[in-house]
Formats: structure tokens, sequence, C-alpha cells
């Protein structure tokens, strides 16, 4: 042993043993993951368990038998447990637009993979690729946790720019949306045909938007309840614009109110907001761009006004002497 860590030393350095604890711990973790992964349940708990689900259990379960079982398996792990941050995470990945039924297991197990796989390789460059006598032990904590602190937070910042570029995408084509549906049910359409009319016409421009309406359609054709299903497309979009279009639809069914008359009204307002939110942007366009300006454009011009006389009193001075 002691000729193992003097080996060690003197090819790692004074960490060196400490070094060679962490990669082998890290080696017989990843090489448990298959083992545990190829695992068969024991046929006899798995009849066990599915005689003790009541009936309804038992048909969800049938119907989701085509999801990753080995996903399955690590549910403990890739899951939370506390139910407030499950239907949390959840509602970000809906409103991101991954509505699989394993989204949560595969966004953490994303942000497993990722920062295991980026530790384990700033680990090695850190150890073949630099020279630890002259490294201090800042520099090898930034080398080797930095690149796992950035895989393990890089599906969250993922995710979090899917959901703003998908609010974005609703927003914009939202009264876009409204005005073709209002053009639908004056027609004569119902709301249900001049949803799903309007989901094929905008899919090409705003998908996003298309996919909830369409959704939306599907919900309506098996029965749900409409008031549920506009409350979930609410929820699902986390669209201002969007929840008070179903705050009108819904008080509009409730009251015995035309739908036409609201929606006319309604569609006014949001092209008026998009309007107003495109004069907003175009204003704050000069002050964002007065930094770039300074920056991009004083510099070459000093050059050009003061360089000629520069060049001139360098050369008078040479010729003086």
């Amino acid at each position: 042993m002691d000729i193992i860590i003097d080996m060690l030393v003197t090819t790692l350095g004074p960490k060196g043993p400490l070094i060679a604890v962490v990669v082998l711990a890290l080696f017989f973790g990843l090489l448990a993951v298959p083992v545990f992964a190829n695992r068969r349940e024991d046929p006899l708990t798995k009849l066990k368990q599915s005689q003790a689900l009541p009936r309804d259990e038992k048909g969800a379960k049938l119907r989701q038998s085509g999801a990753s079982e080995r996903l399955d398996r690590y549910k403990k792990f890739l899951e939370p447990k506390d139910e407030k941050e499950l239907s949390a995470i959840k509602m970000k990945l809906l409103q991101a637009g991954y509505r699989g039924r394993d989204a949560v297991r595969y966004y953490y197990f994303a942000q497993f993979a990722l920062g295991m796989g980026l530790l384990i390789a700033g680990l090695g460059y850190y150890l073949f690729a630099l020279d630890q006598t002259q490294t201090s032990t800042q520099q090898m904590i930034m080398y080797v946790l930095g690149p796992g602190a950035a895989g393990y937070m890089l599906p969250k910042y993922w995710i979090t720019r899917r959901v703003e570029e998908r609010k974005e995408e609703i927003q914009d084509g939202f009264p876009d949306a409204l005005d073709m549906m209002l053009v639908c049910i004056e027609a004569g359409q119902s709301m249900d045909q001049s949803i799903i009319r309007v989901a094929k016409e905008i899919r090409a421009s705003y998908p996003a938007l298309a996919d909830e309406f369409e959704l939306v359609s599907h919900e309506m054709k098996a029965g749900k309840d409409k008031t549920t299903v506009l409350n979930d497309m609410s929820a699902r979009a986390g669209v201002q614009d969007v929840s008070s279009f179903v705050t009108v639809l819904v008080q509009s069914q409730t009251f015995g109110t035309s739908i036409a008359d609201a929606l006319r009204v309604y569609a006014a307002e949001m092209r008026d907001k998009r309007v107003m939110r495109a004069e907003e942007k175009a204003n704050k366009l000069p002050t964002k761009m007065t930094l770039t300006t300074m920056m991009f454009t004083v510099p070459p011009l000093l050059i050009i006004l003061v360089g000629p006389s520069a060049v001139g009193i360098t050369q008078m001075g040479n010729l003086g002497n």
C-alpha cells in the first residue's frame, strides 16, 4: 500500500491518493448503473403488486405500459417526493412544450447525466492536461466542479429559455388567432369547430399556439368539461392574455351572452396591446443602442481624426532631432 501511495504522489502530486479514490468511486458508481438497469423484477412480486391495485389503476397501468420501464425503476431517484415540487416541475415542462409522461424523469436524468459527465471530463482535464504542482486548490475546484455545476444547471437553463420563447410566441400570435376565431364564429361555426380551424390555419406561423388549440379540441372531443379544458389551457400557456381570454369565454358561457360580441371587443383590445408592445420595444431601442454606438463608432472616429495629427507631430519631432 505504501508503494502505491508513493506512486500516486509521484505521478499526481500530493493529492494523488484523494484523486485516485474519487476516480475509483465514480468508476464503480457508473459500473453499477447497467447492473441495476438490467435487473429483472421478481415475477411473483410483480403479480402480487398488480393484484393489489384497484381496477382503475390496473387499467391506467396497462395504458401506460409503453412508457420507459428502465426509468420506472429509478422513479424514486428521478422524481421529487414532494407533491408541490413535482406539480411545479410538471407545469414548467408543460409550459415549455414537453407533455410526455416521462418528461420529469428525463429532466432530472439529464441533470444527473450532464452533471456527472462534465464532472468526469473536468477531472480528466485537470489530471492529464494540467500540471498539478502549479495549480492551487481554488483552481482545482474550478476545473473539476465548474463543468459539473454547469452541466447540472444546463437543463434548467434550457427549460427556462424554452418557456420564455414559447410564451412570447403565444403572445405574438394570439391576436391573429382571435381575429380568425371571430371570423369563423360569425360565419356560423361553433366554438369547437372554430378552434379546430384556427389550429390548422396558424400552425405554419405559430406552432406552439396551434398545439394548445389542438389539445383543447381533442379534450373537448373526449368529453371533458369546457371550463376545465380552457382553464388547463390558460395554465399551460402561462400568458396573461390567454388567461383573460379564458375568463371572457367562461363568463360569456355562464351568463349566456354572445360569444361573437365578446370576441370582437377582446380581439380589438389584443390588437391594441400588441401595437403598444411594439411601440414600447421601439422606444427602448435608442437607449439600448447608445452604448453600442459609443463603443463601435467613437473610437474609430477618434483614430481617423487624431491619427494623422499624431503621425505629423511624430515626424516633426524626428526631423528636429
